[in-house]
């Protein structure tokens, strides 16, 4: 059995490593820029070799962390960070930035080879008023060294704390093309710009962006400064409201995000919440086709 060792840096941050690499942190007290729409991250995050697979505020988007949970059209709010989109102006900066507020570890349990975290925030409105309640599990898990692989699964529920409905959306929903991104999303590292997108069914590409057909999606990229390349494989998972899509691109950078609003908005009743559910894997080479199907093919019921 391979075993996880942990680091817990009280107030800032956990670590979770295999051997001496530490392959997540998850961070929850750094003090960010309010614009960046401060929240919890899991940056870096590595193969069980040491290869880099997550991005930290690229020039592009300073508010883009790693793998966060986030959402950029809340009732007018933005719980992503940096500027909103506003139909027929493009994105536009407001006063409208909140941020996810680390109130509490649940539980840090770590048996051996696999870490489960819990965790209770509070997404708080640029107004200084608190609109939703989460309660967040983090699971670190399937460490094969054989096979050069780790997984992540990510469970959320998002519950509204005010006396009106919320309403969550996305850029496409307001009235931008192809832009659907809500929920967990991965920023992939520069030297990733350009990698493979694969879908089940012999689908992949750029166009899979705004899908929802493939119960999974995998990138692949080459590292710099090291020799070879590493994937990341998104399982979509399960949505208690609306459906996962998925937002994904290549190029001006790397993303993968399932998206339970990428299309249409979700309108949360006062008191009522959202489920989600991910399993995100990290391989520490590059992929074929046939070996991410093997896979995936283990892990999707």
């Amino acid at each position: 059995m391979t075993r996880l060792t942990v680091t817990h840096e009280h107030g800032t941050a956990v670590g979770v490593a295999v051997g001496d690499v530490e392959i997540a942190r998850y961070v929850y007290g750094e003090d960010i820029p309010a614009f960046e729409a401060p929240k919890p991250y899991l940056h870096p995050i590595r193969t069980l070799t040491g290869g880099l697979v997550s991005a930290y505020r690229p020039h592009d988007h300073r508010w883009h962390k790693g793998l966060q949970m986030t959402w950029s059209h809340v009732s007018g709010q933005n719980f992503w960070g940096g500027n909103t989109y506003v139909h027929g102006h493009g994105y536009t900066p407001k006063d409208n930035v909140g941020s996810m507020r680390h109130d509490a570890f649940g539980l840090i349990e770590l048996t051996g080879a696999e870490l489960t975290l819990s965790e209770e925030l509070t997404w708080v409105a640029s107004t200084g008023d608190e609109w939703a309640s989460e309660r967040r599990t983090l699971r670190f898990h399937g460490v094969e060294p054989e096979r050069g692989t780790w997984m992540l699964d990510v469970w959320t529920e998002l519950t509204t704390v005010r006396d009106e409905p919320l309403v969550l959306g996305s850029p496409t929903t307001a009235g931008r093309h192809n832009a659907g991104y809500t929920g967990w999303f991965w920023r992939g590292p520069r030297d990733f710009i350009g990698g493979e997108i694969i879908a089940a069914d012999g689908g992949g590409g750029p166009e899979t962006m705004g899908t929802a057909k493939s119960p999974w999606l995998a990138y692949t990229g080459k590292h710099d400064e090291v020799d070879g390349g590493a994937t990341v494989l998104a399982f979509a998972g399960t949505t208690s409201r609306g459906r996962i899509t998925w937002f994904v691109r290549n190029d001006p950078f790397p993303g993968l995000n399932p998206s339970p609003a990428f299309h249409e908005e979700i309108v949360l009743p006062p008191g009522e919440s959202i489920v989600l559910a991910h399993r995100f894997v990290v391989a520490d080479r590059i992929w074929t086709r046939a070996e991410i199907e093997a896979f995936a093919a283990e892990h999707v019921s």
